[in-house]
């Protein structure tokens, strides 16, 4: 691996099987994956993939996928494989060695985001970049404020870390510096959804830190301090302009919500 040095960062697009099992999306849609269930008319995957193609931000896009003939077949992915901007790497059985698979041989600092975030504009990644850069993180977290995820749509997200600072939601997108912060993604492995699952976050990131985490005691640049200091990682949270960024497609609520949000865009709104 190698840091990247045309200026641009690597993508890693995850777009496989949750333990190889049907996506209930996927089955209600009569599709094999649930990347490719589509929503306001397209391909989950192919409104990702767009996204990331038009951020001047972003060079080689790596998809990480179980089925990759399906996605491959859609017209954009077809023709950004043509041009050289994406390439295929098989998903492992788990989300953090299917991370470790797509990273094998990219260049950084690379980008992690996963194909169900639909509602990314060129935009959004562009403003997670340069928050990273500027803040010289080895790995990142992009986040959304409770009252931004609500604005864009009362529905979008059910739960949220609570901080001394405020309420925040994940937006499943992460930043990794260098090889060395690749280490951050164990975090993830099990599936992450802390909110869901306390054990996790006391088996990532000690049972000190979990006590503070559910006690709101301390802000999420402090929270995320300490954990780096365990990691011997400098981790960065940031926070992104639009609540829609922590807005995913993750049942049949959310894809609804998405479905809506795409369908009302303008256009012109589209970057």
């Amino acid at each position: 691996m190698s840091m990247n040095t045309t200026g641009k960062v690597t993508a890693l697009l995850l777009a496989g099987k949750r333990s190889g099992a049907l996506d209930p999306l996927a089955e209600h849609a009569g599709a094999a994956q649930k990347c490719v269930v589509p929503v306001a008319g397209k391909p989950l995957i192919e409104h990702t993939a767009l996204a990331l193609s038009e951020c001047a931000n972003v060079g080689e896009i790596r998809i990480v996928a179980h089925e990759a003939d399906e996605i491959a077949a859609i017209p954009l992915i077809a023709r950004l494989v043509a041009e050289g901007r994406v390439t295929f790497h098989s998903g492992a059985h788990n989300l953090v060695d299917s991370i470790f698979a797509g990273a094998r041989g990219a260049a950084f600092p690379m980008i992690v985001t996963t194909a169900d975030n639909c509602l990314w504009k060129p935009a959004d990644y562009a403003e997670f970049i340069d928050h990273a850069l500027a803040a010289t993180a080895d790995a990142g977290a992009a986040l959304a404020r409770k009252e931004d995820v609500q604005a864009a749509d009362p529905r979008g997200q059910a739960k949220f870390y609570q901080f001394a600072d405020g309420g925040f939601s994940n937006c499943n997108t992460y930043w990794v510096g260098n090889e060395n912060a690749l280490r951050a993604a164990e975090v993830m492995r099990g599936g992450g959804q802390f909110v869901k699952h306390p054990a996790r976050i006391a088996k990532a990131f000690g049972v000190m830190n979990l006590v503070r985490f559910y006690l709101g005691n301390g802000t999420r640049e402090k929270l995320f301090g300490q954990v780096g200091r365990r990691m011997g990682l400098r981790m960065e949270p940031v926070v992104m302009s639009n609540g829609y960024c922590a807005i995913d497609v993750d049942n049949q609520r959310t894809w609804e919500v998405t479905d809506r949000l795409l369908r009302e865009r303008a256009p012109s709104e589209a970057g």
